[in-house]
């Protein structure tokens, strides 16, 4: 199964995968019946997850039932945990919006939740993060996650989503990063789609983040609130919800 997804992510387009990926997976989901991890996201337990990745497919990785990979089970357990999301109908622009959210988010929110994206078939509004054509201080939350590493600007996006997003709010803009590295690295000459998955994990990303992660959304305007989920959570629990063990949530505020 694992080498199938990394065939399927690296030669169909993402806009296809998008609009029907989710129905095979369900009904494969009907042969992993069991207990040994959970899903915050859609409630459901199975006895395992499925393999996700392009050039080695990490084990128990994305959910079956909801598509939920382990960034996205940290993501809800944070609002969840951490903050007043799930009581408040805060008004939410979601760039890029990922599968397993968009109903439930547009269930709980109704219209005060705006879905954007430069291509994706799943959002409502065609936006370039470069230039977001909504007002200063519109949103009480922004999500927009997995994207600065593909955009040509990322301070400038970082500054955008910041504008936008009223006093008391907060963005929550996590990214692929290295933590062996300890600074961000780019290299604008590296053009070859080979040598930038190498380089930057997907033929796509422009740069991939190290430790100073933070640090960069710091320098762009945010007063940065690091959370470490895991560590609140319990190895345990962390494990049977196969959340991603390095990664630490940044709370963006204006």
């Amino acid at each position: 199964m694992k080498y199938i997804i990394s065939w399927v992510l690296r030669h169909i387009p993402r806009k296809i995968i998008q609009l029907f990926a989710h129905r095979l997976l369900k009904f494969y989901s009907l042969f992993l019946t069991g207990s040994k991890v959970y899903c915050p996201v859609c409630d459901h337990s199975f006895s395992k997850f499925l393999p996700y990745g392009r050039l080695q497919p990490r084990e128990n990785a994305l959910c079956p039932s909801c598509l939920s990979l382990e960034r996205h089970r940290l993501m809800h357990l944070f609002l969840k945990n951490e903050t007043n999301f799930y009581t408040s109908k805060p008004r939410v622009l979601h760039v890029a919006p990922e599968y397993c959210f968009i109903e439930r988010f547009e269930n709980y929110l109704g219209d005060n939740y705006v879905t954007a994206d430069i291509e994706s078939p799943l959002a409502k509004v065609k936006m370039d993060l470069h230039d977001i054509p909504f007002p200063d201080n519109s949103f009480d939350v922004v999500f927009c996650n997995h994207v600065l590493e593909h955009v040509r600007d990322d301070v400038r996006c970082m500054q955008e989503i910041r504008r936008v997003l009223k006093p008391e709010g907060f963005a929550l803009c996590q990214s692929p990063q290295r933590y062996d590295l300890a600074t961000t690295y780019e290299d604008s000459s590296i053009t070859d789609p080979k040598e930038r998955e190498i380089h930057f994990l997907q033929d796509d990303h422009l740069r991939i983040y190290g430790r100073d992660f933070g640090k960069q959304l710091e320098n762009s305007g945010f007063t940065v609130i690091p959370v470490n989920m895991i560590e609140k959570l319990g190895i345990n629990e962390s494990n049977r919800m196969a959340l991603p063990l390095e990664e630490i949530i940044y709370q963006c505020k204006k």
